[in-house]
């Protein structure tokens, strides 16, 4: 379910939502989610000053039950 909702707020954000993927990773410290979008929508998803990134991260907080983190990179 919180990979899903945070799929579909990159998604909705981004300018090419088919390079959108979301990976789910179980560790110590808790659950990660790592967003890989397109080189030039990385600007759109962290905003400015982080804004973006930082509402992301507090909407998926809100959602998700146990403790997760966000990580946001670009296609190589």
């Amino acid at each position: 379910m919180v990979v899903d909702a945070l799929e579909f707020l990159i998604k909705s954000i981004v300018r090419n939502p088919e390079d959108v993927t979301v990976t789910e990773r179980d560790g110590r410290r808790g659950t990660t989610l790592n967003v890989v979008v397109n080189p030039e929508d990385l600007p759109r998803v962290i905003g400015r000053r982080g804004r973006t990134a930082t509402a992301i991260r507090t909407v998926i907080d809100a959602i998700a039950r146990d403790d997760v983190r966000v990580n946001i990179v670009d296609v190589d």
